[in-house]
């Protein structure tokens, strides 16, 4: 059974990481989801032992920071902090610094997919209608959205099941993963700024004339300071003695009590491809962990100096495996090896695989969403003109955090 399990696991990160099987309309999510029902339908692991795999206080987590995030997405406190910022649009690098510091800051706080889901169109419209070309700053949006979110443990799904997972304390995580995030976040608008020099008045699109209005939400002062409050009371509790998951869902129920928008509205943005990801890679590591593949194969890289317990090892395997399945499965796994005791290699491994995201599209969702939505207002990122930014971003970024591993050593 044990090579049943192992040959399950293989294939089914091979599906993610290459991202479809050929003949089939699967997408990661849906091989996630194959690799799971194998794991059960051959005996790998019961029913129930699957069930008890899956991590409730994640999920739960994770479910309520998108209800609240929804909240202020309906409210239109998106799209009203853009087009605020639009007050610099004349000055280009600092519309960019605006726009790259507002998203890392809302990105720390909520979750980084749906800042960035709300704010592509709104932005893509305005730089249209500017006749201001799009890339760095629609390339400056995901990036940051991206460090930013690497700072705590609600500002992505894999910090958020690093946080539970590894039981980590709050205010400790943001101390050690704030100062090397707020340093690539620098290091990143200075770097597109230098390889976008000269270019950020030249229109990709001249001509196009996007449409004015219906594109988002319309701003609304009570739905939107309802959302900032729920926000306001989250980080507070997530400071207290009380269980993140319970503080996240009851701040949650307490939203979906409202007399004007509907709860159906809220729950359509809750993202259930992503909770099925989640749930069916649980599953999936409970496959191989029921029969220690883990600990032999930590038990094998030690006979070749391979230590997943050295931090610089961890930040490279990291960074190269999120690029390779992408950064939700590549954690699910790598917190296999972590040692419980030693809170260092939890932040080291947040902090890692979301600035890994940076490095090509296919990164981070994030990045996804940023150029498929851009894609709808006409606006082409390819491949070749994300990497000329996000590879030396994420090289840049990852070696701040090894000079940070050294100075905190």
């Amino acid at each position: 059974m044990i090579s049943v399990a192992a040959a399950i696991f293989i294939l089914t990160y091979a599906g993610v990481a290459v991202g479809r099987i050929p003949g089939l309309m699967l997408d990661r999510t849906g091989i996630a989801l194959l690799g799971a029902i194998a794991m059960v339908v051959f005996g790998v692991i019961s029913v129930e032992q699957a069930a008890d795999a899956v991590d409730v206080s994640t999920i739960l987590l994770l479910y309520a920071l998108m209800i609240v995030s929804a909240q202020l997405r309906l409210g239109g406190f998106y799209t009203w902090a853009v087009l605020k910022s639009t007050a610099f649009l004349d000055y280009p690098r600092t519309f960019l610094f605006s726009v790259m510091m507002l998203s890392a800051a809302l990105s720390a706080i909520l979750a980084n997919d749906i800042v960035c889901l709300a704010f592509t169109p709104v932005l893509a419209v305005t730089l249209l209608t500017a006749r201001v070309n799009p890339a760095p700053f629609l390339i400056g949006l995901a990036m940051a959205s991206n460090i930013g979110s690497a700072a705590t443990i609600i500002g992505n799904p894999q910090n958020m099941l690093i946080g539970q997972m590894g039981r980590l304390d709050f205010g400790q995580f943001m101390a050690w993963c704030g100062p090397p995030s707020m340093a690539a976040l620098l290091a990143a608008y200075l770097l597109i700024c230098r390889l976008y020099r000269g270019r950020f008045a030249v229109s990709l699109l001249p001509g196009r004339m996007p449409p004015k209005n219906g594109v988002w939400p319309e701003f609304n002062a009570w739905q939107s300071g309802k959302g900032l409050m729920a926000a306001a009371a989250l980080m507070v509790l997530f400071f207290s003695p009380v269980p993140r998951e319970y503080a996240a869902i009851g701040v949650a129920g307490v939203l979906l009590c409202s007399r004007k928008l509907r709860s159906r509205s809220m729950l359509e943005f809750i993202d259930w491809h992503l909770i099925t990801l989640f749930c069916a890679l649980f599953v999936i590591i409970q496959g191989i962990v029921a029969y220690d593949i883990p600990a032999a194969v930590i038990a094998h890289l030690g006979r070749y100096g391979i230590d997943p317990g050295n931090l610089f090892i961890l930040t490279g395997v990291s960074a190269v495996m999120s690029n390779m399945v992408s950064n939700v499965p590549a954690v699910i796994l790598l917190i296999q090896f972590l040692n419980p005791a030693d809170p260092a290699a939890w932040h080291v491994l947040a902090v890692s695989s979301t600035f890994a995201g940076n490095l090509i599209v296919i990164g981070s969702i994030a990045n996804l969403i940023v150029i498929e939505q851009a894609r709808n207002f006409g606006i082409e990122i390819g491949f070749k003109e994300h990497a000329r930014a996000g590879i030396p971003v994420t090289l840049i970024s990852i070696a701040i955090l090894c000079g940070w591993i050294l100075l905190t050593s």
